[in-house]
This record gives structure tokens, C-alpha cells and sequence, in this order.
């Protein structure tokens, strides 16, 4: 997401680079260029002038350090206004109340259903126990859909055969969660191709019905302006709370995330990345800022990370490690992990500099998949004995695994350059430790 603004905004930087200072000319030609950037990605034209108007304000009220070059102070203020566009603090869901409820709005196709799935699956990762309301009763799908997403998530789900009213449906589920213990009720409502007088109408009266703690606009982030001129109108009618950007791994410019908050004034909850349960972020305004301008997003890498791997089995590894013991078995146990924190490219783009340098490679969920079959080929022994395989071996796994005898050879040489690596890095590590021990002498 965001590659073609990243790409622009690079590219207007770079019209100030080699300058000694920032002056009206030159810096009136970058932020033309940036303004140029934001319109490109959709961001609605009032928006994109206030925003280069603060950012020229800003950049002549400011003297350039030595130390840093007017291209360099350009990044750090247009990074900090983006982070203010996008609005600025993270804010989480409110799950306060017994049951907390949550009223999920939008229009049909933007993926309410879905995020009510992921939605049900955060809050059950937090100890609560969530339970997920059918309150589409007009599209015969919405409640199998929901039905299914329960089942993957774990969680209860509750409909009313025949019961054709909203209202009625959702007191009526918010009775069932006090009687049997479920702590946060989440209604999918009922959407529509476009806004009309009897969908508003119904959403609202669900509302004045049920008061809920939290209502979420659910808007598909490719469909830009359009996207904000919707949340206008449900927040005239809802005043919801939050947004949802659903789709944003999609082919979005991004203009309704960066224009969403200026034109509605409420806070981006949460971004939906794909169809998987667990492709769902808590939006971060400041860590969004900073993958736009190509920066990386190390934190949200490392929170990743920390909710998939258990520290029991790293500190084990470790000690494999630390003794010279780490083989295939563990490598393809790592391979599966690494497949748990999500899309393998989007990953990636997270640590700064690598994303431009992929962004027209080609790395999906599947780039595993050789590397995996060649390892599941080996017999249990030959997983945890790397120097056990032989010529003979190699070609009884290739032909096991349907890889080329080549491909098998290329693995072996660079889980060897790996296990070398490994065991250099155990040296320096003890000869550090070794030293420290060491007396100072004069």
C-alpha cells in the first residue's frame, strides 16, 4: 500500500537534495511536487494544499543544522505532518461495559462481515468472550458468512431465523450474551450498494436501541474520495467513533486514509490487510507516517514477531544455537512461524529501506513452498544430522520432494553458510564476554 505516493514523495525530496538551505524557490517547487503527490493518491485537493501550506510554514520558520541538510528537515516535517493527517495518537477500541457492544456499519461490499470476524477473533486474543451478531437480514449470505468466520475464530455466533427486525434481533442478543456470559456483543449490520433513507434509518434506530460503547465505520480504502464522502454521511447520522480501512493490501492510493480523518474528524481504529482472521492492525498514525516516506515500521515488526514466538522455544534455540546443534528440524519450525506473522512482502517492507528495494519483486505467502517440501523429504534423522546427506540422499529427497537435485544442493549450501554464520557469531559473542571479565589495565 501507499507505493506510488512513497515513490513521488521520494522523488519530490530529492528536488531539494544538494541545497545548503531551504529558501522560498526551492522549496516552493518540492512542495509542489509533493501537493502533485497527494492528488495523485486521491487525497481530496483542499486537504493536499492545507497540508503543503503547513509544511512550507513550518520549513522557513526552521534553520537547518549543519548536521542535517534542508532534504533531511523536509522528511522530518512532512513525516510529522502526515502522522497529524493520519490523527495523529493511536486509538484503541473501548471494550468497557457488560457486555461492551459494538455496532459495525458501512455500505454492502466493504467488508463488514469480515472485519466483524477478525474483529471477534482480537477480542478473544485479549480474554474477553465475544460474541458475533447477525443483524443482516437482507443478503442470505451474511449470516452463513458469519456462521463460517465464527467457527475460524472460535467464538458464538447468534441469529434469528425468520426474524426479519434489526432491532429486535440485536436486544435480543444482547440479552443472550448477559445470560450466558459474553463480555462484548458485535453487531454486523446491514449494508447497501449505496446510501438510501431506509438503511440510515434502520442503523440508527439499532443504535438508539442498544447505545452502543462503539460504532465502527467499515470503508474499502480503494475506492478513495468516495470513501470519505460515505463517512460524511453515516457520521451525520451515527456520529460513529472510528473508522475501518478494509482492502489496503489492494491496489489503493491511499487518498481516504490520509483525507478520512481531516473530513470526518474521527480516529482510524483498525486497517484490514486481507482475508485471513488474523490480518487485522490497530491503526498507528505515526508508524503509517513513517512506511510512507519509506522509513520502515521496525515496532509493528517486533509486535509481530513477540505474539508468535513463544520465548520458551527461543531461549531453547538458543542454546541449540550455542552449541553448534541448530538443524533442519528447527529451521523448518522457524519457517512456519515466520508464515504466522503474515504477508511475507508486507514484512519485509516493514524494515526501513528494503521496501522500494522489493517493490517490483514478486514474493508471495508460497516462496516457501520448495524450501518445505525439500525439508519434509528428509527422514526424521536427516533433519537433525545436517552433515549426514550424502550425494545419494540428496537425490532420494529430490526426487521426494519434485525439486531439481540443484535446488536441493543450493539449500544445503546456504543452511551450512547459515550454521557457519551462527557459530562465527557464537565466537565474538564469548570472546565479548571474556573481555568484559577482564581486569582493566593502564
Amino acid at each position: 500500500m501507499f507505493e506510488n505516493l512513497s515513490d513521488r514523495l521520494e522523488r519530490s525530496f530529492k528536488l531539494i537534495k544538494g541545497q545548503g538551505t531551504i529558501t522560498e524557490i526551492n522549496i516552493a517547487e518540492t512542495l509542489k511536487d509533493v501537493r502533485k503527490a497527494l492528488l495523485d493518491a486521491d487525497v481530496n485537493y483542499k486537504i493536499a494544499k492545507t497540508f503543503t501550506d503547513v509544511v512550507r510554514e513550518k520549513a522557513m520558520g526552521q534553520n537547518v543544522l549543519t548536521s542535517v541538510s534542508p532534504s533531511q528537515l523536509m522528511v522530518k516535517i512532512v513525516n510529522d505532518e502526515l502522522r497529524d493527517l493520519l490523527g495523529g495518537s493511536t486509538e484503541e477500541i473501548s471494550l468497557q461495559g457488560n457486555p461492551a457492544v459494538i455496532l459495525i456499519a458501512g455500505l454492502q461490499g466493504s467488508g463488514k462481515t469480515t472485519f466483524s470476524g477478525k474483529l471477534a477473533r482480537f477480542i478473544k486474543a485479549k480474554g474477553r468472550n465475544p460474541l458475533l451478531v447477525a443483524g443482516d437480514v437482507y443478503r442470505p449470505a451474511a449470516i452463513d458468512q458469519l456462521k463460517v468466520l465464527a467457527e475460524q475464530v472460535g467464538v458464538e455466533v447468534y441469529t434469528e431465523d425468520g426474524n426479519k427486525n434489526p432491532v429486535e434481533i440485536a436486544n435480543n442478543a444482547i440479552k443472550f450474551a448477559r445470560q450466558n456470559g459474553n463480555n462484548v456483543v458485535i453487531i454486523d449490520t446491514a449494508g447497501r450498494l449505496s446510501v438510501d433513507e431506509q438503511m440510515m434509518n434502520e442503523i440508527a434506530a439499532v443504535k438508539r436501541a442498544v447505545s452502543p460503547n462503539e460504532i465502527l465505520f467499515v470503508v474499502d480504502a480503494m475506492t478513495g474520495q468516495d470513501a470519505v464522502n460515505t463517512a460524511q454521511v453515516f457520521n451525520e447520522r451515527l456520529d460513529f467513533s472510528g473508522v475501518v480501512l478494509t482492502k489496503m493490501d489492494g491496489d489503493t492510493r491511499g487518498g481516504a486514509a490520509l483525507s478520512i480523518k481531516s473530513v470526518v474528524n474521527k480516529p482510524i481504529k483498525f486497517v484490514s490487510t486481507g482475508e485471513k482472521m488474523d490480518a487485522l492492525d490497530i491503526f498507528h498514525p505515526e508508524r503509517m507516517a513513517s512506511r510512507i516516506l519509506g522509513m520502515g515500521d521496525i515496532v509493528s515488526l517486533v509486535e509481530k514477531a513477540q505474539q508468535v514466538f513463544d520465548e520458551e522455544e527461543a531461549q531453547r534455540l538458543q542454546k541449540k544455537i550455542n552449541r553448534n546443534e541448530f538443524n533442519y528440524e528447527d529451521f523448518l519450525n522457524q519457517l512456519q512461524q515466520i508464515k504466522k506473522m503474515g504477508n511475507i512482502k508486507d514484512l519485509m517492507g516493514m524494515i526501513p529501506g528494503v521496501g522500494k528495494a522489493i517493490k517490483d519483486v514478486d514474493i508471495n505467502d508460497d516462496s516457501f513452498k520448495g524450501v518445505e517440501a525439500i525439508i519434509r523429504s528428509m527422514t526424521p534423522y536427516e533433519r537433525q544430522n545436517p552433515d549426514s546427506l550424502s550425494g545419494n540422499r540428496k537425490k532420494r529427497i529430490a526426487l521426494g520432494s519434485g525439486r531439481d537435485i540443484t535446488e536441493v544442493n543450493k539449500l544445503v549450501k546456504q543452511f551450512e553458510e547459515m550454521r557457519k554464520m551462527m557459530k562465527t557469531m557464537n565466537k565474538l559473542q564469548g570472546a565479548g564476554r571474556q573481555m568484559r571479565g577482564l581486569p582493566f589495565q593502564r
